[in-house]
């Protein structure tokens, strides 16, 4: 049975990624993990689906920057995966290139932080927060001070005492289930955050947008099947491409003549990328 946008509560990845691309919910939360005081945060928003070749999957996360150009990169985990600490590796190794690669040397790095919002103890030590930096293990006090970070949060947490209580408070939200997270939990930032959720559901635009995750997804569990099973692949991926298009205006002939004729699912894959991020048709024509 297919999962339905009004069902969704924020520990879906989907709504998760859509309640943090809006910058305010985005700043709230950093604000109450880490805790720092931002200013302002910028979301890059075409980074937020993204069909990896490399990391073989969707994935769903938010990147984003504040005023001080401290990146960080925030994703919601459901269910215990190997090896979370080497993915911290792989995605703040990938914050770091995609920044030397536009010309920032290494010494202008800026900080970066990782945080993973489980639903779950990744470590079974029932901390609610887990903060990783690099340290010198025969001077513990010995920072390497090289500007990364590592949070892991844990909504099944055991030491409020030491946390502040409006983290608690999001992170009891985060682990409800659908009924119990329209509950008043007495905390201003989680009634704004429940309205966001309220909104995305009734969206016609939001629900589009999950539609072509479940696709995508659907695709990856469907991945190494029969020919003919890619074949029928390749005409949905097409039709919900045109479906997600036709939110930018009519589509011209040659536009689906170029679609029809496209016979490789990743270039397939790569559009509908492209068409989630565009405003208009001519911005997702000039980046195809």
């Amino acid at each position: 049975m297919n999962t339905l946008l009004k069902d969704l509560t924020i520990k879906n990845n989907f709504m998760f990624a859509a309640v943090m691309s809006d910058e305010e919910n985005c700043k709230g939360f950093l604000e109450r993990v880490l805790p720092i005081k931002v200013d302002h945060v910028e979301i890059s928003t075409e980074k937020s689906i993204v069909y990896h070749p490399e990391y073989k999957g969707v994935r769903l996360d938010v990147y984003a920057k504040d005023g001080n150009n401290t990146r960080y990169n925030v994703e919601m985990q459901v269910l215990k995966q190997p090896a979370l600490g080497r993915r911290c590796r792989y995605y703040q190794s990938h914050m770091d290139m995609d920044l030397l690669v536009k010309g920032c040397t290494y010494a202008e790095l800026p900080d970066s932080y990782v945080i993973f919002l489980c639903d779950f103890d990744p470590f079974g030590e029932g901390k609610y927060r887990y903060t990783f930096r690099v340290a010198c293990r025969e001077a513990e006090n010995v920072l390497l001070k090289d500007g990364r970070y590592i949070v892991f949060l844990n909504t099944c947490g055991e030491n409020e005492e030491d946390v502040p209580k409006e983290l608690v408070s999001f992170l009891k939200f985060v682990h409800a289930d659908l009924k119990e997270s329209q509950k008043d939990f007495q905390d201003d930032y989680v009634k704004q955050v429940q309205k966001s959720v309220t909104h995305i559901r009734k969206s016609r635009e939001m629900e589009e947008r999950f539609m072509l995750l479940e696709l995508l997804m659907e695709d990856e569990r469907r991945e190494g099947r029969k020919e003919g099973a890619e074949e029928g692949q390749l005409k949905m991926a097409k039709e919900m491409l045109e479906m997600a298009l036709s939110r930018l205006g009519q589509l011209p002939s040659s536009l689906l003549e170029t679609l029809h004729q496209q016979q490789d699912i990743d270039k397939i894959k790569s559009w509908m990328q492209t068409a989630l991020a565009a405003q208009s048709l001519d911005e997702f024509i000039s980046k195809m």
